[in-house]
């Protein structure tokens, strides 16, 4: 009886011992994993997939849960999380778009976790990139992508038009408008394609230096430059040189099946361009047109552009500051793969100096392409919104929609969007 006891303590001892090591092992697989919400498979999901790579090199252990969310929606959940005051439904980290992050974390401050002492070294990156996401000198954000603004142009179509992509370089709007022209008129395709709204029209704000806010004011009505980029953007849809695609997907197709012959947007558009790989060899980049008669225009501008985000429901910050630091914020690895793969251009300084970027693309003709829009990014007028930024774009979409869909007069409608600018800042 004596031995049988004994072995039954032996047993229970030997069960009880395994289901205690299996809690901290179980416990800290989860403490090795980070949740992160962010958009778009073939850019930012990929990035942050690779991303996962490179760190586990070092952290076998470390996993992702990537979770596919397009930005709206984001913004949505963070907006129901503060102002139910239950942050426990965010993630570790996050991507937020640019412009949001003043408006943001001056709104909701408990989202966001502050990354200015997490050892991250945000003197590595681009400091007009930095400045979106540093809101009263502390830093919110890990600078992401470049948005350099481009012209991404099908070189096949042009020259069936009896045009080259050179014809397109450093070139004015009314000049674009003859082109345009005549590629309509010899090959029947519409030059540009759009996905509406008003970032068009921002990017050509932006590129002759001028903006909506000055000096904390609203400077919509009266504002020359901005009536004069609506009339571009009016006469580029009614003359039939641009086509406005209000569904995302059929943006992207219109590009990758040829009903457009180009498009105007941030470089972070060359991914799906990309994604048309039958298409190598018969794309070109060039810079945006700049406005005509403005002093100081340039054929510069930036458009889009994220930052990941820390939130403040992270469970294990020190991981989420690591994984950051060893990542986006210390591989150049990392950039160089982005940047082929993803045509994600780094606002993380090291990564420009890698041969990488001096590498003739394939894709776009054997243009040195990336070496091309990191200078275009340092041509780039400066441009800052502020807090105000998602305001005076959702003003200039309803501007934009009004002029092109039922001809209303431009002056009228700036003047009622710097009304309604105005009263959303007061309010």
């Amino acid at each position: 009886m004596k031995k049988k006891g004994f072995l039954s303590i032996l047993l229970a001892t030997a069960m009880l011992g395994s289901m205690v090591a299996a809690v901290p092992a179980a416990a800290a697989d989860e403490e090795q994993t980070l949740t992160v919400w962010c958009w778009d498979p073939n850019f930012n999901i990929y990035a942050m997939q690779q991303a996962e790579k490179i760190y586990q090199e070092d952290h076998p252990d470390f996993k992702l849960d990537i979770q596919e969310n397009v930005y709206s929606d984001i913004e949505t959940k963070l907006i129901t999380a503060a102002t139910s005051g239950d942050y426990s439904t965010l993630p570790d980290i996050f991507l937020m778009q640019d412009y949001s992050y003043h408006k943001d974390v001056t709104s909701f401050p408990d989202v966001f976790t502050e990354l200015t002492e997490s050892g991250i070294d945000f003197t590595q990156f681009s400091a007009g990139k930095l400045a979106d996401s540093t809101v009263d000198g502390k830093n919110y954000g890990v600078p992401f992508d470049n948005g350099a603004t481009i012209m991404a142009i099908r070189s096949d179509i042009v020259e069936e038009a009896g045009l080259t992509t050179d014809d397109f370089k450093d070139i004015t709007w009314s000049k674009f408008m003859e082109l345009a022209k005549t590629v309509k008129d010899k090959t029947g395709t519409p030059m540009l394609t759009t996905s509406g709204g008003s970032e068009l029209v921002l990017e050509m704000l932006q590129s002759a230096g001028a903006s909506p806010i000055v000096d904390g004011e609203v400077k919509i009505a009266d504002n020359e430059v901005l009536k004069q980029a609506v009339e571009v953007y009016a006469q580029l849809v009614n003359e039939g040189y641009m086509t406005e695609y209000t569904d995302w997907d059929q943006y992207i197709a219109s590009m990758n099946n040829g009903d457009a012959a180009g498009v105007i947007n941030g470089c972070w558009i060359m991914s799906s361009v990309q994604a048309a790989e039958d298409q190598a060899g018969k794309w070109a980049v060039v810079n945006m047109p700049a406005l005509d008669d403005v002093d100081g225009a340039t054929n510069y501008a930036n458009c889009g552009g994220a930052s990941w985000a820390v939130s403040s429901n992270c469970k294990n910050p020190e991981l989420a500051y690591d994984f950051i630091k060893s990542t986006f914020g210390g591989s150049v690895e990392l950039y160089d793969d982005l940047l082929v793969n993803a045509g994600a251009i780094a606002s993380y300084l090291p990564a420009a100096e890698s041969d990488v970027y001096q590498e003739a693309s394939d894709f776009y003709g054997g243009q040195k392409v990336y070496a091309d829009i990191v200078d275009f990014a340092s041509k780039v007028p400066a441009f800052d919104c502020g807090a105000y930024y998602s305001d005076v774009r959702s003003a200039l979409t309803d501007v934009i929609t009004n002029v092109v869909q039922n001809g209303a007069d431009v002056a009228d409608e700036l003047q009622t969007a710097q009304d309604t600018v105005e009263f959303n800042i007061e309010g």
